[in-house]
């Protein structure tokens, strides 16, 4: 890989960084800052209806979800950002191949080529 694809898919993955911790601030705000009240609008200081409460709940637990994943996202993009620094990205950690540069513009942050990517889902298919 040669220097001005190394520069392009770094910006690449520093715009995608920059993205991810920029929604991990909103669903921040969406899941901890806010209270039950905030969510509602509800001035009043009656309780609440269960049913109220509850798609409460399962929106909290699924923004938690989805920072969850984006974290994971974050993780791998630091670590191709760590693998372009040390001069490793763009090759296989499996078999030590190139990536196709294709696969790289699709998924900048890939870690395996197609053919070592595909015998991993089988593996996790075939458990």
């Amino acid at each position: 890989m040669n220097k001005r694809d190394t520069a392009k898919f770094e910006k690449l993955l520093l715009e995608k960084r920059r993205q991810l911790i920029e929604e991990f601030g909103l669903l921040k705000k969406a899941a901890m800052d806010n209270t039950i009240k905030d969510n509602t609008g509800d001035l009043s200081s009656y309780s609440y209806h269960m049913a109220d409460l509850g798609t409460d709940a399962m929106e909290r637990e699924k923004t938690f979800y989805f920072a969850s994943k984006s974290g994971r996202l974050l993780y791998h993009i630091d670590e191709a950002l760590r693998r372009l620094r040390n001069s490793s990205y763009g090759k296989c950690v499996e078999c030590g191949e190139e990536i196709n540069h294709e696969r790289l513009k699709a998924v900048p942050h890939a870690r395996l080529c197609i053919k070592c990517k595909e015998l991993e889902e089988e593996r996790k298919k075939g458990r």
